[in-house]
């Protein structure tokens, strides 16, 4: 039962990362242009699917806390501020999603832009602080409140800021049917990549100067985990190709791949710690007998029904995405249906 329940909780994250990281890094690039129209295309790609990919967020959550009620605790505890930010980050981009078709654009629009960035941030600041380590003594957090702030966390998070504008701007290629938004899109997928590159070079220096630890399972333990990274310099390749191309698809796909390598790669390192590198999966779980419950009630309704949902919306909004949604949020759409009735 306790791999079942990490098995969720990967899942969970990744299909989080994936599906949240595409519109947060639509909202990343809405920042890069002041184009009216085109912010109104990249509203319109995202709009059908925003607010239902947070879900897997609540489904790590929950799944955390009733699963590996230790973590969850170490985990709050250590990353208190982030988490605080990033909730505050996401509440207040959505406002901003719904307001700024009402009254002062320019502000919301700014929220926008003002809560991707720092949600995106603080995720890839977590993950930093994850890989250099979280001291744990009896099970509580022995850490002070901003050791979260480092150089590898810092590096992290505009890693990850860098990664979701690539991601974000895959989709944009992917799925909106203005030309002039897919070839602005485009231009910037070959620039961002190159960035993404960078950073994940510097982050694996500073991996490597401050953490050497979290190398060990991957050269002395698990060699094998290599072809995870080695997936993952593939598909940057394929970004770049696919770019100068003009195949649509394929940046988008090959970002998926990349983030998919860069979980794996991770899992493999800190495999089997839950906590790197003081909490392990068995020392964490719960007892057997509360695994068990959850499996039956959770794992066998709430998860599907929340997986089939993901996957219906996606199949209804198949294909480039038409600006529907931004068409008839406005005023003035308002005011146009009133006159109808």
């Amino acid at each position: 039962m306790a791999l079942f329940w990490v098995a969720v909780i990967g899942v969970a994250i990744l299909a989080y990362v994936i599906l949240d990281g595409f519109d947060l890094g639509v909202g990343i690039l809405f920042g890069a242009t002041n184009d009216a129209r085109l912010r109104s295309e990249m509203i319109a790609s995202i709009s059908p699917f925003w607010d239902g990919n947070e879900t897997w967020l609540i489904v790590v959550g929950a799944s955390l806390f009733a699963a590996f009620p230790v973590v969850y605790a170490v985990f709050l505890a250590a990353f208190y501020i982030p988490v605080l930010l990033l909730l505050l980050a996401l509440i207040f981009r959505g406002i901003a999603f719904e307001f700024r078709a009402r009254a002062a654009r320019g502000l919301w629009d700014r929220g926008f832009v003002l809560g991707s960035v720092v949600a995106a941030f603080v995720q890839g600041a977590a993950v930093g602080a994850m890989i250099r380590g979280i001291p744990v003594v009896n099970g509580q957090y022995s850490g002070g409140t901003f050791d979260w702030v480092a150089a590898l966390s810092i590096v992290c998070g505009i890693g990850l800021v860098l990664g979701y504008a690539l991601l974000g701007a895959g989709w944009l290629v992917l799925k909106s049917e203005d030309a002039q938004l897919r070839d602005w899109a485009r231009d910037r997928i070959p620039l961002l990549a190159t960035a993404v590159v960078g950073i994940l070079v510097v982050a694996t220096v500073t991996a490597f100067v401050d953490r050497a630890r979290m190398t060990g399972s991957l050269f002395m333990h698990r060699p094998w985990g290599f072809v995870f990274p080695l997936i993952g310099l593939i598909a940057i390749v394929g970004i770049f190709v696919g770019a100068r191309r003009r195949l649509d698809s394929w940046p988008f796909a090959m970002t998926v791949v990349l983030f998919v390598a860069a979980f794996l790669s991770l899992a493999t390192m800190f495999w089997p710690y839950m906590i790197p590198y003081s909490v392990t999966v068995a020392s964490a779980a719960a007892p057997q007998a509360s695994l068990s419950f959850l499996f039956w009630g959770a794992g066998l309704f709430v998860l599907p029904v929340i997986g089939l949902y993901t996957f219906v919306v996606y199949w209804m909004f198949r294909g480039r995405q038409r600006a529907g949604y931004a068409a008839t949020s406005g005023p003035a759409s308002a005011a146009k249906g009133e006159r109808k009735v």
